[in-house]
């Protein structure tokens, strides 16, 4: 069973993908799941830049944990 990988914020994901991308290169994973990775870590910048937009539109100050490193 594999361990369970808990992303609390873009340095971890940041981290996350390139542990992705050096096990597609070394062979560990295969081409399938590191682009199922890479979509999903796609998914959640997406959303984290939607959140910044809206605080920009509306002008508000509220913090975005995710970007907190």
């Amino acid at each position: 069973m594999k361990s369970k990988v808990i992303i609390t914020n873009v340095k971890e994901l940041r981290e996350d993908l390139t542990k992705v991308y050096s096990n597609l290169r070394n062979g560990s994973i295969g081409l399938s799941e590191a682009k199922q990775a890479s979509n999903v870590a796609g998914k959640i910048i997406s959303s984290v830049k939607t959140q910044i937009e809206y605080n920009k539109m509306t002008q508000s100050k509220n913090k975005i944990k995710f970007m907190d490193v």
